[in-house]
């Protein structure tokens, strides 16, 4: 499941259409997920437990770990997980740290 600011979930097919634009994908599943089940491509990986620090770290930091560019706080952000929990908690913390 998927989770998106505005709208509490997408579809698949709504996830396809909105990674043809500029928005940064964000999968919060742990590492072993994503070795076990796959990456999902053009998403970058930060476990949940690390969302919190990764999206306050100097952005030359979060590019040399992530290999991405940091998004700013009124960039378009998708977080998804296995189920949706976790996805939605990044939601709420990404919004708690002023991220539209």
């Amino acid at each position: 499941s998927l989770c998106a600011g505005a709208a509490p979930s997408l579809s698949y097919q709504e996830l396809k259409d909105l990674k043809k634009t500029d928005v940064l994908h964000i999968d919060v599943r742990e590492r072993w997920e994503i070795d076990r089940y796959g990456k999902i491509p053009a998403s970058i990986n930060i476990p949940l437990g690390e969302l919190v620090e990764a999206l306050q770290m100097d952005p030359m930091e979060f590019k040399e770990q992530y290999h991405q560019r940091m998004p700013a706080k009124t960039d378009p952000v998708v977080f998804s997980c296995l189920a949706g929990t976790r996805s939605k908690q990044a939601l709420g913390f990404a919004q708690s740290l002023g991220f539209s």
